[in-house]
């Protein structure tokens, strides 16, 4: 009898091996989107810094910055997000849908023509700062949980979502200084946030230059891999 069982769940796992192995895998046949996404934020993060520090008189309200905020960054990563949900990698879809839209609203925000500056009044007043600094405090917080799952991914992934969370807090606490009357305080706030979204602008270009050496060059640059310390956490469990 537990010979007939054998042979039975022998042959009911060499028929579903050769069914997984005629399942179609053109997911496999899709282009890598980490180079472009990784860029796109990059290159955002740098601009937005150079607003954020005042670099050559260029204040955060630009109305240029609309370009990479809702185009580069904000269009891009939320067309590369279908990607990887094709792909069935949960965390770099929603991470690149969050993002996307985060960016895009941002962009949105800082274009003239919408009014919805005129409707607070203009962008000095309280109202108006307030209600950003709390749009961009909610965004910090959900920028924490993606730090946290970039623990058990590498330390490069970890310091990008750190300096992010970092500038983040800073802008949103610029806001309400400003919305406070604490100009002075605010414009530090703000100088802060932009060193720190130029430290992370800084690691998303090395992580394109990871990727594109991958890919194209005959040598590596390393991310610093942490998925050992998981499946070690795996094993001990």
């Amino acid at each position: 009898m537990s010979k007939l069982r054998s042979d039975s769940d022998e042959e009911a796992q060499v028929f579903e091996t050769a069914i997984i192995d005629k399942s179609p895998r053109w997911q496999d046949n899709l282009a890598d989107s980490s180079p472009f996404v990784m860029g796109a934020v990059a290159t955002t993060l740098l601009t937005i810094s150079f607003g954020m520090l005042n670099f050559r008189d260029v204040t955060l309200q630009a109305p240029v910055f609309v370009a990479d905020l809702c185009f580069a960054a904000g269009a891009g990563l939320i067309i590369s997000a279908q990607w990887e949900m094709l792909k069935g990698n949960t965390f770099s879809y929603t991470v690149l849908m969050a993002f996307g839209f985060f960016y895009a609203g941002y962009g949105y925000v800082t274009i003239p023509s919408t009014g919805i500056a005129d409707f607070y009044g203009g962008t000095s007043t309280p109202s108006f700062n307030n209600a950003l600094g709390a749009y961009v405090l909610v965004w910090a917080c959900f920028n924490f949980f993606f730090l946290l799952c970039t623990t058990r991914m590498n330390i490069t992934y970890v310091g990008v979502f750190s300096f992010v969370e970092l500038c983040l807090i800073f802008d949103a606490a610029s806001y309400f200084a400003s919305a406070e009357g604490k100009i002075e305080l605010g414009v530090h706030f703000m100088k802060a946030s932009g060193a720190f979204a130029f430290a992370a602008s800084i690691l998303c270009y090395y992580t394109v230059l990871h990727y594109l050496c991958e890919d194209a060059l005959p040598f590596r640059v390393p991310l610093g891999d942490l998925t050992r310390y998981k499946y070690a956490h795996k094993r001990k469990a």
